[in-house]
């Protein structure tokens, strides 16, 4: 005999047909209580950062040392939105990451300085 046929047994003894009866009402009820929640809905504020400041950032790491890395690849996506933001900064930034990327060594001087323009 198995644990079901058990259990159904000791619920319902020599009356199955009943139980088929009441299974499905004792499964929904279950379901529907589990759905039911009185906490409130919470909304969580998301900052957006500007692609300006995206690109600070990353500048600020240059000149804190590290090296142009795999993110150089998206320098001329950052430039485009940068310039939608404010084209004047975007040329600046254009013509300062190109640099970057020319340069062959410590680049962090050179990032300090494009800090300094944006």
């Amino acid at each position: 005999m198995s644990a079901f046929s058990f259990l159904v047994n000791s619920i319902f003894p020599g009356d199955h047909m009943r139980f088929r009866e009441i299974l499905p009402i004792l499964v929904l009820s279950l379901f529907l209580m589990g759905c039911g929640s009185d906490r409130p809905v919470e909304s969580i504020q998301i900052k957006t950062v500007s692609k300006l400041e995206e690109a600070k950032s990353l500048l600020s790491n240059y000149a804190k040392g590290n090296p142009l890395g795999s993110e150089a690849v998206t320098f001329p996506r950052l430039i485009e939105e940068v310039k939608k933001e404010n084209p004047e900064r975007g040329a600046i930034l254009e013509k300062g990451l190109n640099e970057l990327q020319k340069m062959k060594g410590n680049i962090a001087g050179k990032a300090k300085e494009l800090l300094t323009k944006l």
